[in-house]
């Protein structure tokens, strides 16, 4: 792979590999990782839910890699998502407290990949994408 493909693309790449086992966790096994246990068919919905955003958008930044066309999108996308996550997950901090670890960790790992998504969008690898 060319220098410019693997900044343009790494974060991609990582992402997708945390976050499509994280989908799987998210809508079949909560208890696996996480303290979370849905008792309700709602909440065990809800989750599926989320599941399926969590792969749609791991589709997306597959493509992005994949195929020049979506690459923009893939970008975008992904910085988004992850800087909404790291934002939500702050916010949580701010109003209910400090979530285990993984959660911590995760929140670091969403604002460094969000900011480096936007930092490649605004760099000079991301031009004639």
């Amino acid at each position: 792979m060319k220098h410019k493909a693997i900044i343009t693309k790494i974060h991609l790449v990582i992402s997708v590999i945390i976050v499509v086992p994280a989908a799987i966790i998210y809508g079949f096994d909560l208890g696996f990782f996480l303290d979370l246990n849905p008792s309700t068919l709602d909440e065990k919905n809800f989750y599926k839910a989320v599941m399926g955003v969590y792969l749609s958008f791991s589709l997306l930044w597959i493509f992005g890699v994949i195929k020049t066309k979506l690459l923009f999108a893939a970008l975008i996308s992904n910085s988004l998502f992850m800087l909404g996550l790291g934002l939500g997950r702050t916010i949580s901090i701010v109003f209910d407290g400090l979530p285990s670890l993984p959660y911590l960790i995760g929140t670091l790992g969403e604002f460094g990949l969000g900011l480096y998504g936007l930092w490649v969008l605004n760099s000079k690898y991301s031009k004639k994408v």
